[in-house]
């Protein structure tokens, strides 16, 4: 799933919204409802690559996480930010402000390697030059990079897609 800002603004910059973004993942693989495999938290967008349990609906798991993080942020930007919150005032019946694209772009990862495939890619975005936000993937602190190549366990929400649970007792 990728999420993108409206107008691709850098809304995202400041680390007390990516941690909104990571705590509501945490929040939802603790309740259950999904497996989280892998993630990156740009400027400006979002990536995570993640698993349903059981019958949980997909746009209502996505609703939820959307709904959480734009409440928390316009709550921060009413407080702190009441300019930056001008920016994404819209005229509709069931909202005043929009900070995300419509609809979270969601595809069907179906093989093992689409998924690796994509897990690249998203690890590899903060690298970008475009983005210059560290020189390799695993140091940049929010994503799951580190997760996978050196077992860093500060996200605790992650889930490792090939091992599961079991990842943090394979041996290297």
């Amino acid at each position: 799933t990728t999420a993108t800002v409206k107008d691709w603004k850098h809304l995202l910059k400041p680390d007390k919204y990516k941690q909104i973004i990571t705590d509501s993942m945490a929040f939802l693989a603790a309740e259950g409802s999904v497996w989280v495999y892998a993630f990156v938290i740009m400027p400006n967008h979002f990536h995570w690559i993640w698993q349903m349990k059981s019958e949980v609906s997909l746009s209502g798991v996505q609703q939820r996480l959307m709904k959480f993080v734009a409440q928390q942020i316009k709550f921060d930007l009413q407080d702190h930010h009441p300019l930056v919150l001008e920016q994404f005032k819209v005229a509709r019946k069931d909202r005043q402000y929009q900070f995300f694209k419509e609809k979270p772009l969601s595809i069907a990862l179906y093989t093992d390697d689409v998924v690796w495939q994509k897990m690249e890619y998203i690890h590899r975005n903060p690298v970008q030059p475009r983005w210059g936000l560290a020189q390799i993937p695993e140091a940049y602190v929010f994503s799951s990079a580190a997760f996978y190549t050196s077992k860093d366990s500060r996200w605790s929400f992650l889930t490792h897609f090939w091992y599961g649970d079991d990842w943090l007792t394979v041996p290297e």
